[in-house]
């Protein structure tokens, strides 16, 4: 690599900050799985924008592409340098700082190294809440966060991490810097470029800043675990504890009895939480602005209701707030289990509501056709249709042994989530490990518009190459 390219990137950010040294590399280079990893030409971390600016503008003229990367907790390689050894790493994680809370306008402007925990934590000291939540809080940042568009648990009450972002501060493919940490929730003035930012996996522009809508702390959050015979039965639970309980109910998942034998098997202390074994199960959450006791009187009343009506075979109820927190421990420890479990092939699929329950009957026999013996792992939020369907090896094979038959189990569930009007990529992204499979599942109208965005914006291909886009 051409000397002059270093010599001008240690100056920009001190040679401190800069590294070229491959032994130096692998948390940068690696994913959090450690099912992939890259090779980085260096590995620059700036500590403000306008050294995020000046370093692009130096790989632009050095004809450099650049990856950039938050915590690096990303699913499908979207942060991750391809193994040819010619991608710079632009780490965000030194611009870590909280820039300005306003409290009667309920926002807070963070630089993109900020961990969402920290988002999070700061608006609880103001008595608001920063409702997106997911098991990678304490380690993901805001700038990957909204590169992916990350969804979490609370999607069906606030939506995604577009929903909750006001403005945007991006450095551009040419280095300049894009202005727009504005605080309004109204702003009418021609194309809405905060959105082409967000969800295009550092493709389009890079992150450094951003306003985030907060919302009123709720004075309880109550959640209670329900036994199901079906996903069907999952479905007409939601419909009536929506239609009881409104916009108070904040989360839904649905977990498979596969997850929570899984859980009780790795975490003992976890064991299976319901007397009888049940096909399916939902944790179901209620933020209530009143009282503790009226969250836990509003509960009881709609699962009473349940179980009157056929829909619940079990319901355990929270004591406490504390065991309402022991019951999304379990659902938290799914991914941490299969872990332990060892490598399975991973869908993060989409699908309308009501064909949740034909997805996962027919997904369930196309898996068993494809490889005999396969467990299925299903969980997800079922409030917003969003479920992390994988299939790991037959008790007592090897891991690996699923992988034989990877290309056809993915291919074979893709087509099924496309043929029932769903997505391939709910909240994890396109990245590497899925950009042949947008390109074949994706209208060829959207995908020329899609690679017209990005000639636009990264013309020379400056940003993120290999991610979304193959070319």
């Amino acid at each position: 690599m051409d000397s002059i390219w270093q010599r001008e990137l240690c100056q920009l950010v001190g040679e401190t900050y800069v590294s070229f040294n491959a032994s130096e590399h692998e948390r940068y280079v690696t994913d959090w799985f450690g099912r992939e990893a890259g090779v980085a030409l260096a590995v620059v971390r700036p500590g403000c924008t306008d050294e995020v600016a000046a370093i692009v503008a130096c790989c632009h003229r050095h004809g450099v592409s650049i990856v950039p990367q938050g915590g690096n907790t990303g699913l499908v390689g979207g942060a991750l340098p391809d193994r040819s050894g010619s991608q710079c790493v632009l780490s965000l994680e030194r611009l870590n700082t909280i820039r300005s809370i306003d409290g009667a306008g309920k926002t807070i402007t963070v630089e993109a190294g900020v961990l969402l925990a920290h988002v999070q934590e700061a608006a609880a000291r103001e008595g608001l809440e920063f409702p997106l939540s997911m098991g990678s809080e304490g380690s993901c940042t805001i700038g990957g966060m909204l590169s992916t568009n990350a969804g979490g648990t609370a999607v069906l009450r606030y939506g995604n991490a577009r929903a909750l972002c006001l403005g945007l501060e991006v450095v551009t493919a040419d280095g300049d810097i894009l202005p727009g940490l504005r605080q309004l929730r109204k702003d009418n003035t021609g194309y809405d470029l905060r959105d082409l930012f967000i969800g295009a996996e550092g493709t389009l522009g890079i992150i450094t800043a951003a306003v985030l809508s907060m919302v009123p702390a709720p004075k309880a959050k109550l959640s209670a675990l329900v036994a199901l015979e079906s996903a069907e039965q999952a479905v007409a639970l939601l419909d009536l504890v929506q239609a009881q309980v409104g916009p108070l109910l904040t989360a839904f998942e649905l977990i498979s009895n596969t997850c929570l034998n899984l859980v009780a098997n790795y975490f003992p202390q976890m064991p299976y939480p319901f007397a009888n074994p049940t096909p399916f199960s939902v944790l179901m959450e209620v933020s209530d602005h009143e009282s503790e006791a009226h969250a836990l009187t509003l509960i009881e009343r709609v699962l009473g209701l349940a179980i009157e009506r056929g829909l619940a075979t079990d319901v355990l109820l929270p004591q406490s707030l504390a065991q309402s927190q022991k019951f999304w421990s379990i659902r938290e420890h799914i991914p941490l289990s299969q872990v332990k479990d060892g490598k399975n092939v991973k869908h993060d699929i989409s699908l309308p509501i009501s064909e949740v329950p034909s997805f996962l009957a027919q997904a369930e026999q196309l898996v068993a056709s494809l490889h005999t013996g396969a467990r299925i792992i299903a969980f997800g939020h079922l409030g917003d249709g969003n479920l992390h369907f994988n299939v790991a090896a037959p008790f007592g094979h090897s891991a690996e042994s699923i992988f034989q038959d990877k290309l056809r189990i993915s291919n074979a569930i893709h087509e099924l989530v496309t043929s029932l009007n769903g997505s391939i990529s709910a909240e994890h992204g396109i990245g590497q490990m899925k950009a042949k499979d947008l390109a074949r599942f994706k209208s060829p109208v959207e995908m020329r518009m899609f690679k017209s965005i990005k000639k636009a914006l990264d013309p020379d291909g400056v940003f993120n190459p290999g991610k979304i886009l193959l070319v």
